[in-house]
């Protein structure tokens, strides 16, 4: 009996392992993953060089607007 369930424990692990991923999927996922990084990579570095310029004048117009006396009350 103990022969039994460790045929069927084997048998059953290596259907798992056979339900996987072939190496032409394996390098599709890899090579989609990679795209996608290069692209979201791309996008960071120009909003990177866009955001500094619009951050080194900061709108002082809206720090320094005088305060109401209502605003007090």
């Amino acid at each position: 009996m103990k022969k039994l369930f460790t045929l069927l424990f084997v048998a059953g692990a290596m259907s798992f392992v056979a339900c996987g991923p072939s190496a032409e999927e394996k390098a599709k996922m890899e090579a989609d993953a990679k795209a996608k990084m290069d692209s979201l990579f791309n996008a960071a570095s120009q909003s990177m060089t866009t955001d500094t310029t619009a951050t080194a004048m900061p709108d002082t117009a809206a720090t320094a607007a005088p305060a109401t006396t209502e605003e007090h009350k």
